[in-house]
């Protein structure tokens, strides 16, 4: 298509208001870090959350935080048990909580529990896309049946999960997804094909959903994506990690919340993995895979156990 000289003079104008608008985001963005997290906090009580994996690891304490800011929570787990231990110490803690048996990897039951869940306790405010599992085999060592898992509970849930809500949310033009994925979604890990691969499609996931939204002009929703690196809450016992911290499942749960209170669209645990993710997109193939192997990359998962199912 050929364009006229005044077409393309108003292409370079807004190319240049583009570079202009980006300095004014990077200033904004510092700024921001500037202010004290309490200034910039949203008020969430009241608000029905519901979290998946709720029962256990690092969705449970999130379930304790969420409710204690008064938030009515809401947590779908495939373990019953893990559920019900939740909303016993989130009630003793003197928050509210409701819990839910779902298999994450029957779409078919996440439509019928998010039926219910509406009749029964109401809409829902804001969705923490968190239930995950992870194989810990090499590709050809990993069942069929497991890659699909992973996949099922990984990734296409939240497909699932936010359908179910969604309309509700665009109704009113006001919502939060959140995305909970990894550093495993940003960098690729030896023994972790299937895993990492899950992860990669839930960061995108968020960054395409994110993207639709605002296509839409439904700045109301907003979205946010957390990348930890390990967690030790032994879904990933045995790892050994050279330079990349085992994250206190304490201090994630606290960042996670925080960032649903603050509305952050991106969130990497610990901050300066930006740094290893921006290296890493500039270098060269074999510079990141030598810098990798350096880091521990390629050994980490050599003595991977994982959580021992009782």
């Amino acid at each position: 298509m050929d364009l006229t000289g005044k077409e393309i003079a108003m292409l370079v104008l807004r190319l240049l208001f583009g570079l202009l608008y980006s300095v004014y985001c990077m200033v904004e963005t510092l700024v921001l870090t500037l202010i004290p997290r309490s200034y910039r906090r949203k008020d969430i009580k009241g608000n029905v959350i519901l979290v998946t994996g709720g029962g256990s690891g690092i969705g449970r304490l999130m379930c304790i935080k969420l409710a204690a800011r008064g938030a009515i929570v809401v947590t779908w787990d495939v373990s019953e048990e893990g559920n019900l231990e939740t909303v016993r110490q989130v009630v003793a803690a003197g928050g509210q909580c409701r819990a839910y048996t779902v298999d994450l990897c029957n779409r078919h039951a996440i439509y019928a529990a998010a039926t219910k869940l509406k009749q029964e306790v109401g809409k829902v405010d804001i969705l923490v896309n968190n239930a995950g599992i992870v194989t810990g085999k090499k590709l050809l060592d990993s069942p069929d049946e497991s890659i699909i898992r992973t996949f099922e509970v990984n990734a296409l849930s939240h497909f699932w999960t936010t359908k179910a809500f969604l309309r509700d949310m665009m109704a009113l033009n006001k919502g939060h997804i959140v995305t909970i994925a990894s550093m495993a979604g940003k960098l690729p890990c030896n023994g972790l094909v299937d895993y990492c691969s899950s992860k990669f499609a839930a960061v995108g996931f968020d960054e395409s959903l994110r993207l639709e939204f605002k296509a839409e002009g439904k700045n109301g929703i907003k979205t946010t994506v957390v990348c930890p690196m390990y967690i030790g809450t032994g879904m990933f016992k045995g790892v050994q990690s050279k330079i990349f911290p085992v994250l206190k499942p304490e201090y994630v749960a606290e960042e996670v919340v925080d960032a649903i209170l603050m509305n952050t669209p991106v969130l990497l645990i610990p901050g300066h993995m930006r740094i290893v993710h921006l290296i890493r997109a500039g270098f060269p193939e074999k510079a990141s895979h030598y810098l990798g192997e350096i880091m521990g990359v390629t050994s980490m998962m050599d003595k991977f156990e994982g959580r021992k199912k009782d």
